[in-house]
């Protein structure tokens, strides 16, 4: 007669602890993963605040190079001339339209068009799509042109003569994109004016003489409005700038850097669009 088998304690797991833990690794790690992601968004911002401060520094003190500030400004603002006004001008176009359809349903009144339009345009409308159309052009051959250089290893060639990336690649293109900048916002939104002008004389038949009028811009409008052209000039070349000193894995990193310099720029500008803007209606 054989005895009856005995059980005897284990040390696996059994089922419900597997799944107690199997949950409990389900909650944690989306967890985690937010963590992981506002950390490396603070490393990031960090970075980037370091490449503003140094900049800044050498403005003032790094090497002073005229060559290289002159063909800057050529690759920044000459050439995106052509490409800024006819964007801008279409935009003039569409705007004017679309505000003489609503206005028409409202009061059939357009002898304020030009006025309201003049002072959204300088205020808020001109520096803020300008220079999100800049930064498709300008952001993107920064990040490109410095991150092809960190790839072909160019930069660590620059650290190892002792020489400071940002003083050499990105303090000629933020000053630069200050100049040149501010000067396409202006052409740019001069060009969307006459375009709107155009069309309210076309689409709706109002007088050049009654759409050019200025009467509601006033100086809380200009200093909002220069205040956003400096601004914006200087973060598209910081943040590019940033983009293409952190690119790495070849040409496929420079891809990534030119797409992040685009994304990452846009988003400063309706960023710093909101406070300035805010800071302009509290202020004026």
């Amino acid at each position: 007669m054989t005895a009856p088998s005995q059980e005897h304690p284990t040390s696996d797991p059994s089922h419900a602890e597997l799944a107690a833990a199997g949950e409990s690794s389900a909650l944690v790690r989306p967890i985690a993963g937010l963590g992981a992601t506002a950390l490396d968004f603070l490393r990031a911002g960090l970075e980037l605040y370091s490449v503003f401060v140094r900049t800044l520094y050498y403005v003032f003190r790094g090497r002073r190079e005229r060559g290289a500030l002159v063909k800057q400004m050529y690759e920044i603002g000459n050439r995106s001339v052509f490409f800024v006004s006819i964007t801008m001008g279409f935009i003039g176009m569409i705007l004017v339209y679309q505000s003489g359809l609503q206005l028409r349903r409202v009061i059939p009144d357009f002898t304020m068009l030009g006025a309201t339009y003049i002072e959204l345009l300088v205020r808020d409308l001109g520096p803020s799509i300008a220079s999100l159309i800049l930064t498709t052009r300008v952001g993107a051959g920064i990040a490109a042109e410095i991150g092809s250089m960190v790839v072909t290893e160019q930069v660590d060639a620059l650290r190892m003569c002792a020489a400071d990336p940002i003083d050499f690649l990105v303090v000629p293109r933020f000053l630069a994109g200050l100049v040149m900048t501010a000067a396409l916002i202006v052409w740019a939104s001069t060009v969307a004016y006459f375009t709107g002008a155009l069309t309210a004389y076309f689409a709706y038949d109002l007088s050049f003489q009654t759409f050019f009028n200025t009467s509601l811009v006033d100086t809380g409008d200009v200093v909002t409005g220069v205040t956003k052209c400096i601004v914006y000039g200087a973060a598209i070349p910081v943040v590019s700038g940033y983009c293409g000193l952190s690119t790495f894995g070849g040409s496929e990193g420079v891809g990534w850097a030119t797409t992040r310099a685009v994304v990452n720029s846009s988003l400063a500008i309706i960023v710093l669009d909101f406070f300035i803007s805010g800071a302009g209606f509290l202020i004026f």
